[in-house]
């Protein structure tokens, strides 16, 4: 529904993928503009015409715009409440402009979205929201001012609920009705619906949805054995399930303050983790790997067990710049770990101190990210059904590199970040079909059960775990443990046995 195009109420076109650097500063001017409000279009724009994560981009505009923790606050959900919320809020937007979105220059709708979530799911004034968002039109594109200024008024006399009712209009189908009031894709819609009733609870997908569009607490992961005192972390309070997460009153500065002994994870990718480095006691020298290592969260957790119980890390990442990521996010642990830059798909385990293949791989595998929308918004709105295909056949190759980088009586966690049924059950169930007779599911519930310190409520195969944000609420992680059960390590899938 939104793309860019030139606006049809005169003001300028901004050009995708245009370097940050290159755009004009709309900071000066004689109309004052909140500096949060300034940041947030800033993150917006960049999200929209660079493909920017506002994960990562809104940290580091925060900072440089010196922005006080109550400004932060309103930036941060400024941003995620915009991006969010976007398919909803440019329903709106048509049905108050009288035009599609493809209509209105790209940078012009953005001033919009953040305007009309301030006008329909905040407590910001209304006088405020229209005056200073039409003071950001007026700098984008002058010509626009008026047209901006016609549209937020026309969204602030209706209420946010009379809108739903005038969006929900005309779906054909549950699926779509839900889709344009929990602002997701109709294929995000159906393909988390059949997850769920895979687990015959399909009846939870308006929860899932409504999970989705809520702002996620910020998590810590305390790294073990490494004698990081727990008072200190100003009121920290254990996680439900994670026996090394928890949450304190100002997380950011507890990370901040550890050297990177405690660090922002969800809980969830926590657990991931300690599946693997816990499903069996583990033996001095066993060497380990963790196949798609950036951005290095997973592989702190595995560098931290690792020194615990005298095993041999290493950490493979595709993407250089990432791999200086993991860098940084095992410096804090005092264990040698190497990090190759390489395709997986092409690692050789003797590369990396492993001839015999390793007792333990991690495969935090690419994926969608369904499962972090919570966190990574955006994510919903640059995926496609046609990505899903592409990567599961990403998928099922580096399943392949791993098992045959296992040593036989090795264990790999198979993870994704997705519970998009092609990505967790069709992946392992093609992968199992493909090695059958040389690797065997484990007991991936009991594990994670054995390590959780309250009982996980999971449901379906206990070979699998899908966690869910309604749930459990980490984000939605999907776990398999697999060994290899065969003598011969380094085979090929249609190798003879």
């Amino acid at each position: 529904m939104t793309g860019p195009s030139r606006d049809r109420t005169g003001g300028g076109r901004t050009g995708r993928g245009r370097p940050d650097a290159a755009r004009p500063s709309r900071r000066a001017g004689p109309e004052r503009i909140s500096a949060a409000r300034l940041v947030a279009f800033e993150v917006l724009e960049a999200v929209r015409a660079d493909e920017a994560y506002a994960n990562l981009l809104l940290p580091a505009r925060i900072r440089r715009a010196g922005l006080n923790r109550a400004d932060a606050a309103f930036a941060t959900e400024l941003t995620y409440g915009t991006l969010r919320m976007q398919g909803l809020y440019d329903r709106v937007i048509e049905l108050a402009a009288g035009r599609p979105t493809s209509a209105v220059d790209p940078a012009v709708l953005d001033v919009l979205r953040l305007g009309t979530h301030q006008l329909l799911a905040t407590r910001v004034p209304t006088h405020a929201a229209v005056f200073e968002q039409v003071a950001l039109a007026r700098r984008v594109a002058p010509k626009a001012a008026g047209f901006a200024n016609a549209v937020l008024r026309t969204v602030s006399r209706t209420s946010p609920e009379a809108w739903r009712e005038l969006v929900a209009e005309g779906a054909a189908t549950d699926d779509e009705r839900l889709a344009r009031l929990e602002s997701h894709p109709v294929w995000v819609v159906r393909a988390l619906r059949t997850a769920l009733e895979r687990e015959e609870r399909g009846g939870e997908l308006a929860e899932l949805l409504e999970a989705d569009n809520a702002s996620p607490r910020v998590n810590l992961a305390v790294l073990p054995g490494l004698g990081v005192d727990h008072a200190v972390i100003d009121g920290f309070e254990p996680d439900r399930y994670s026996p090394i997460g928890g949450i304190s009153a100002d997380p950011i500065a507890a990370a901040e303050a550890s050297g990177g002994l405690v660090r922002v994870q969800d809980e969830g990718s926590q657990l991931a983790a300690l599946a693997l480095t816990r499903a069996e006691p583990v033996r001095r020298g066993e060497r380990w790997l963790d196949l798609c290592a950036g951005p290095g969260g997973k592989t702190a957790v595995l560098a931290a067990e690792a020194l615990a119980g005298g095993a041999i890390l290493a950490a493979n990442e595709l993407v250089p710049a990432r791999a200086e990521l993991v860098r940084k996010a095992i410096a804090a642990v005092p264990l040698p770990v190497e990090v190759r830059v390489g395709d997986g798909r092409d690692l050789d385990p003797a590369e990396l101190g492993a001839p015999g293949g390793f007792d333990r791989i991690l495969l935090d595998a690419p994926c969608t990210g369904l499962g972090a929308l919570r966190r990574r918004p955006e994510a919903r709105w640059r995926k496609a059904p046609s990505d899903v295909a592409e990567l599961t056949r990403l998928q099922g190759e580096l399943f392949d590199a791993a098992v045959r980088a296992l040593a036989p009586g090795g264990i790999l966690a198979y993870v994704t970040c997705s519970p998009h049924v092609a990505e967790t059950r069709g992946t392992l169930g093609a992968a199992l079909q493909r090695w059958h007779g040389r690797i065997e599911q484990l007991d991936t519930a009991g594990a994670m059960q054995a390590l959780s310190r309250h009982p996980l409520d999971l449901a379906g195969d206990s070979r699998t775990v899908q966690l869910w944000p309604h749930r459990h609420g980490t984000d939605a992680m999907f776990l398999a443990l697999v060994r290899r059960t065969d003598a011969v390590a380094g085979e090929t899938p249609d190798s003879p046995r």
